[in-house]
């Protein structure tokens, strides 16, 4: 039985409608693509503790951690990943990445499963 990892990734967009995303670390899985910030959720945390959390550590700033928008699973060779993605806001601090990874408010090549609602965000936006 394949790996299910649960992960939750938020929707932050500026003040030109632009969404925030970071490269995935070299060494990662998926490594050097872009994608929503986040992470995994750990044992007994809901998706949005975690998403919250995740972002604090990855990004510095505090963030309003909104309604789900959607929940994506997607199964890869090895993996199952379930991405709960969420509308997020700024609370507080400037917007600086912790871990050494690019950051960019622009699109570039996403994982499969983060296409998927990119599309439906074009589509609805």
């Amino acid at each position: 039985m394949p790996l299910v990892i649960e992960v939750a990734a938020g929707l932050i967009r500026d003040d030109a409608g632009r969404y925030l995303i970071t490269q995935r670390r070299r060494g990662s899985h998926l490594a050097g693509l872009w994608e929503f910030p986040g992470g995994k959720v750990e044992a007994g945390e809901t998706p949005a503790a975690c998403l919250r959390r995740e972002l604090i550590e990855e990004l510095s700033a505090t963030f309003a951690v909104g309604d789900l928008v959607e929940t994506v699973r997607w199964e890869y060779p090895d993996r199952i990943v379930v991405l709960h993605f969420f509308d997020c806001r700024l609370e507080s601090g400037p917007i600086v990445p912790r871990e050494e990874q690019a950051m960019a408010w622009v699109e570039y090549d996403f994982p499969p499963a983060d296409r998927e609602l990119i599309q439906r965000l074009s589509r609805a936006g």
